[in-house]
């Protein structure tokens, strides 16, 4: 298989899926939800961080406890038009085909009218 230009190469091309909901969340699960879209913020897919989110406040002395992680989950969470709006595509995967149609038909149009003007 070969890769397109624009396909992340492996782990980023890995979908991300959401997690449920938790009494006691962690950090881990907060990237995943925005890894899987859930926040609006990035399209599906795994990103592979440098460090995993509470990283640097772990190692200050002051992790962050369970509901202060909550609060972030539900902060972040978007409406489903942000989400939607998010995706690239979404439910427009014709557009960038239709957009170049019009470039090759443009371009075979203005050779056209100069080969018959000449």
């Amino acid at each position: 298989m070969t890769l397109r230009s624009e396909t992340p190469p492996p782990p980023a091309d890995l979908k991300a899926p959401a997690t449920p909901r938790s009494e006691r969340p962690t950090t881990a699960q907060l990237k995943a939800d925005i890894d899987s879209g859930r926040t609006g913020d990035k399209v599906e897919h795994y990103d592979p961080g440098l460090s995993q989110l509470g990283t640097d406040d772990e190692a200050a002395g002051r992790p962050n406890g369970p509901d202060r992680i909550a609060a972030a989950r539900q902060q972040e969470a978007a409406a489903p038009h942000v989400r939607a709006a998010a995706d690239p595509q979404g439910a427009r995967p014709w557009v960038l085909p239709a957009f170049a149609g019009f470039i090759v038909l443009a371009a075979v149009a203005v050779g056209l009218a100069l080969w018959l003007l000449r």
